[in-house]
């Protein structure tokens, strides 16, 4: 269905507590929500330290996702809120810790939820509060800090971490964000980069975030906290926390670029892609070989003992509870969690184990970035109801054919820069990531095994990032001919190489939507395609039908369109056409989702609608018989998306963009169009 490049990552994140599947199970829930309820009496104890020990209990409890739904039906939110501005400032830390963690490992509706509730009264107030010291004192890394008595910082970190997951998952968040001038909070935070860097980290996080697509906040954009930004980003110091900073900065000024003055633009965006390419050139696999060889060649002190212990018995989280627990503090900021992976809401047991987390971060981020760059913007609701077909259009009937070719969305500054810093390059070599050594490192210290999920995540999103380069870039931007087919043999081996085909659905979604995006480009060009045969086609395809993912899915099913549609032009093709065609009926047919079913449909049209060859293979498949049979459902099922986003929901799709709208309702006239189109065929 046309070419599509994609732009967003949200945090995975973790869901609250599923159904109870066992007796135990239902036992142990109820254990935890008669301790909750205990833990939430005593943040009313007249004893700033009994508050402080259930705040820090329930920061570490809620790691635990479990135990979310025991503390959220206590009104826990409603609870700690009003301690983020208690007279201790230790109750406030771990109040914010609580708040934080939860917000982190809850998920969006927990975020949704605690904004519900009003999280962010307090919050704002103890912010604001933050930065007027801030400004009062300077720089308080000179201070002494007391036992009982954090850093401003302390506090401050926590504070913005939690605002940061809250306006990452709720468009109220972002409004209050904009409404109480909560920018000057990040942008005094983030002054602190020379002497706090963990604190502007946490700054420069929140603000990536609550800078994009987020008109509202750009007249606060005043040139004093541009130059904030500017100052990171040419900050030298040569360190991974700080490539990390000037990664998240990088990420904020783009998202804000329309502010910087016209005169200095060129250069801004200059700098941007610099410093993305110089997050990029770091051998990862090496310096984490070097890093874990370095942690781990010393004698491990008692603290990494118990720090990995803790790690393999996360598990054991609710029977701590029944047995009583320890004051835990967390630190360490929560990003780009896989599953049940809690790690980085855990304190790193080394400095080596820290600097490869951020190291990842950092080019994750950056990939990120990079992939946000290269999408382009959806059209309006509006737009979509003035380009949507209808029955009587007289569109072309393969317009929208899946091998057609958008011309780059980016401006000529930005092409340049991409190809003068090796962005399409550097890319490339972060999708053979991790190699086998890294891996066995990492796999040998249960402190370090988190570090693969991370690695992996990174592959994904270069491949994701590679993707989008192929919708953007020129060709010979990307090194010719030569250089498309040896990326084309490069995906098939990430594929094929290993003994079974890999299963992980966020890898199938990246490698397929590179393949898709390649394949795309091959055929534009009328360049031969050789990596995969028919064999291994299927083979991929299948096991993308299988996948979970709806955007694998849609992938695998654009593939087989592209390959379909080039075969169609060939000679002696009928019986592989046949193949892909019954391969797209069967998906057609019982995929659960009507995006899926209408690329589906689009690819069918496309691989048939012309050649000697096509119009064989769909006779001997009955290929308008399977169609008009299938037909009036589709149709039925498009016109009640329009309609309403209830039967969306029913579809148990959530809601489609208008782009998606669009191109549902041309497959369906196309659709049409086609059968009429075969049926006067066969009449012939």
């Amino acid at each position: 269905m046309g070419k599509k490049r994609t732009n967003k990552f949200p945090r995975p994140q973790f869901s609250p507590i599923g159904p109870m599947n066992s007796i135990k199970e239902e036992e142990e829930a109820g254990e935890v929500y008669s301790a909750a309820g205990d833990l939430l009496e005593k943040l009313q104890s007249a004893n700033p330290d009994i508050r402080e020990f259930a705040c820090a209990s329930i920061s570490k409890l809620v790691q635990e996702k479990k135990v979310i739904s025991s503390f959220l039906q206590k009104d826990v939110v409603r609870c700690l809120g009003p301690l983020l501005l208690d007279p201790s400032v230790g109750v406030r830390e771990t109040a914010a810790g609580a708040l934080r963690n939860l917000s982190a490992c809850g998920g969006y509706d927990v975020c949704d939820e605690m904004v519900k509730q009003d999280v962010m009264t307090p919050l704002t107030a103890l912010l604001q509060e933050c930065c007027t010291e801030l400004d009062a004192y300077g720089i308080t890394s000179q201070k002494q800090k007391g036992a009982d008595k954090p850093f401003v910082e302390d506090i401050a970190n926590e504070a913005i971490s939690i605002l940061w997951n809250l306006c990452e998952s709720s468009s109220t968040a972002v409004s209050i964000f904009n409404k109480e001038g909560l920018l000057d909070v990040c942008i005094q935070c983030l002054r602190q980069f020379n002497h706090n860097v963990e604190l502007a980290i946490s700054a420069a996080y929140c603000l990536q975030t609550i800078s994009e697509d987020n008109a509202e906040l750009l007249p606060s954009l005043i040139p004093s906290a541009l130059q904030v930004l500017e100052m990171v980003l040419l900050s030298s110091e040569d360190n991974m926390e700080h490539m990390l900073l000037r990664t998240l900065a990088a990420g904020t000024v783009w998202n804000v670029k329309s502010v910087v003055p016209i005169s200095s633009q060129a250069n801004t965006i200059n700098a941007v892609i610099r410093i993305l390419s110089e997050t990029l050139e770091k051998n990862t696999n090496q310096i984490i070989l070097n890093l874990g060889e370095a942690a781990h060649a010393m004698p491990k002190v008692e603290a990494e003992i118990e720090m990995e212990e803790e790690m393999i018995d996360a598990d054991d989280a609710v029977s701590n509870l029944k047995d009583g627990m320890q004051k835990t503090a967390h630190q360490g900021k929560a990003e780009n969690m896989i599953n049940d992976d809690i790690s980085d809401l855990l304190p790193a047991q080394s400095e080596e184990l820290k600097h490869a987390t951020v190291l990842l971060a950092a080019q994750q981020t950056a990939l990120e970035i990079i992939v946000n760059m290269c999408c382009s913007e959806d059209p309006s609701d509006d737009e979509w109801e003035e380009m949507s077909s209808s029955d009587e259009s007289d569109n072309s009937m393969t317009e929208g054919a899946g091998i057609l070719f958008s011309p780059p969305c980016l401006s000529a500054e930005v092409l340049s820069a991409l190809v003068i810093y090796l962005i399409p390059k550097k890319v490339l070599e972060k999708t053979e990531f991790p190699d086998s050594g890294t891996v066995d490192v990492c796999m040998k210290y249960p402190s370090w095994q988190h570090l693969i999920a991370k690695m992996k995540r990174i592959q994904c999103r270069a491949l994701t990032c590679l993707h989008n380069l192929l919708s953007v870039l020129d060709i010979e931007e990307l090194g010719g001919p030569v250089a498309l087919q040896g990326l084309s043999q490069h995906l098939a081996k990430l594929v094929f190489s290993q003994s079974e085909l890999p299963k992980d659905s966020e890898f199938l979604e990246a490698v397929t939507s590179a393949i898709r995006s390649l394949l795309q480009r091959i055929a534009s060009q009328n360049l031969p395609q050789q990596s995969l045969n028919a064999q291994q086609l299927m083979i991929l395809c299948e096991a993308g039908a299988q996948c979970e993912n709806t955007s694998a899915r849609v992938n695998v099913v654009a593939i087989m369109g592209i390959r379909g549609s080039a075969l169609a032009k060939e000679d002696n093709t009928a019986e592989v056409l046949k193949m892909i065609g019954n391969f797209l009926l069967q998906v057609a047919n019982k995929d659960s989702s009507l995006v899926v079913v209408g690329e589906a449909l689009d690819a069918i049209i496309d691989v048939f609608a012309d050649g000697k060859e096509a119009e064989k293979a769909a006779d001997q498949m009955k290929l308008v018989q399977a169609l008009k049979s299938l037909q009036p459902v589709f149709k039925s099922r498009v016109i009640d998306i329009k309609c309403t986003t209830v039967t969306i929901q029913k579809e148990g799709k959530g809601t489609l963009t208008p782009d998606q709208r669009l191109v549902l309702d041309n497959v369906k006239v196309n659709l049409k169009r086609f059968i009429a189109y075969q049926e006067a065929l066969v009449k012939k």
